[in-house]
């Protein structure tokens, strides 16, 4: 179990595929009143995101088509693209400075928890 958990950990940090470099991390964009969490998650089987926290507390999980309703899951086919333009979004409520490490907890349905870190950005 710990074995699976660092590996995905893996994968989401370095990515996939065979490229040498690494893929951008991710980042929070400054909104009104949080931020909302940009790139790309990559983990090594299909999957769903239950729910993400950081210091400021549960982040909202959003499915866009074309507005926005807060849904409990979000589905994880092996990777998942974040930003503003996304179908699935995920929004941190709270106030951030540029620049900030924020660190994530993200939980999914099949491994128990994944952490990742995103710097805020304008």
């Amino acid at each position: 179990m710990r074995a699976m958990l660092g590996w995905a950990l893996i994968v989401l940090l370095a990515g996939s595929g065979s490229s040498t470099t690494a893929p951008p991390p991710l980042q929070l964009q400054l909104t009104q009143g949080g931020a909302l969490l940009m790139g790309r998650l990559n983990i090594p089987r299909a999957d769903e995101i239950t729910g993400v926290w950081s210091g400021q507390g549960r982040a909202r999980l959003l499915h866009c088509t074309p507005r926005c309703v807060v849904v409990q899951t979000l589905p994880l086919d092996r990777s998942l693209q974040l930003g503003p333009d996304a179908r699935y979004r995920i929004v941190l409520g709270g106030k951030f400075k540029v620049g900030q490490k924020v660190s994530l907890v993200l939980r999914l349905r099949q491994t128990p928890v994944l952490n990742a870190s995103a710097v805020v950005v304008r």
